[in-house]
């Protein structure tokens, strides 16, 4: 387990995680006044990419890529940026942006059956137990809203493939020693994502140009900035911070504060289902970050 400074630096980031990537989700509805989802996307990779290149710049980190680190950085980019933005890009199409966002964000329970293959991380009870009220909160989100996936398959399909292939970026990321690259890593990875997108959006995208609003422009650079920039970036310090199957739980609690705040922005519903899943997810957080007081004193 990570010393105690680091866990308590990993919690700290976990709730600026939270705050900037749940209330992303509801700002699509915004955005999509003004932009097709496709343009919005490349909007979004170029200016994050050339906004964390200069930040690099700025701190005087190096921002060469070691020749033995090319092929991991690519399909970490691919899978954690590219893969993840070109599926849910799909999703919202057929399926609400809130649900969309619960299936995206069945990473952990992705994670968990894939990484002690992987990285020959054990999974103890009480992580179990945290998978398990991580995968209710899901299930309470999901199904008073099985009618409108059933009309939407393909909806479902790209939003647990976003969820799985952000599972197995985060595999990619955390096995592999990135030697110090620092912000210049998060830059990369969203400079790498932008060919596929791009080719992606070639085939579906349906490029119909208007004149935007000055909010809709606003909202592109506020989630270009912030959630993208400042949230990848966030992710990133967290899954270093902590064992992989810890890092990959910690962002269950995101989709329901993208319910919560859909509920205050857009005056989406919030009852007994929403309510419930909250509470899951608030158990399955303490279960996998807050250590009992006697394995402390051991660790």
């Amino acid at each position: 387990m990570p010393d105690r400074s680091a866990h308590t630096r990993a919690l700290a980031l976990l709730a600026l995680l939270t705050l900037v990537w749940g209330t992303n989700w509801p700002l699509f509805a915004i955005v999509l006044r003004d932009f097709s989802i496709w343009t919005f996307r490349i909007i979004v990779v170029i200016i994050a990419g050339v906004a964390l290149f200069a930040v690099s710049r700025l701190r005087g980190e190096s921002q060469r890529v070691p020749r033995h680190l090319w092929a991991p950085l690519a399909l970490a980019s691919f899978f954690n940026i590219g893969v993840w933005n070109i599926l849910t890009a799909a999703a919202v199409r057929y399926i609400p942006s809130g649900q969309a966002a619960v299936l995206a964000y069945t990473m952990p329970l992705w994670f968990a059956l894939i990484s002690p293959l992987v990285l020959r991380e054990r999974l103890n009870g009480r992580i179990l137990l945290a998978l398990a009220f991580g995968a209710a909160s899901v299930v309470l989100l999901a199904v008073p809203n099985l009618r409108i996936y059933a009309d939407a398959p393909l909806g479902i399909l790209c939003g647990v493939g976003a969820g799985l292939c952000w599972a197995l970026g985060t595999l990619i990321q955390k096995r592999t020693d990135w030697a110090g690259m620092g912000l210049s890593l998060t830059a990369w990875q969203i400079a790498l994502s932008l060919p596929p997108i791009l080719l992606a959006s070639a085939f579906f995208a349906d490029w119909q140009w208007t004149v935007p609003s000055w909010t809709g422009v606003l909202t592109v650079l506020y989630i270009a900035l912030i959630p993208m920039c400042i949230g990848t970036a966030t992710w990133f310090a967290i899954v270093g911070l902590l064992p992989a199957n810890v890092a990959a739980l910690s962002s269950i609690i995101v989709p329901i504060v993208a319910m919560v705040s859909g509920k205050l922005v857009l005056d989406e519903p919030m009852g007994a289902a929403q309510l419930g899943a909250l509470a899951c997810s608030v158990v399955a957080l303490a279960l996998a970050l807050f250590k009992p007081a006697e394995t402390a004193r051991r660790a």
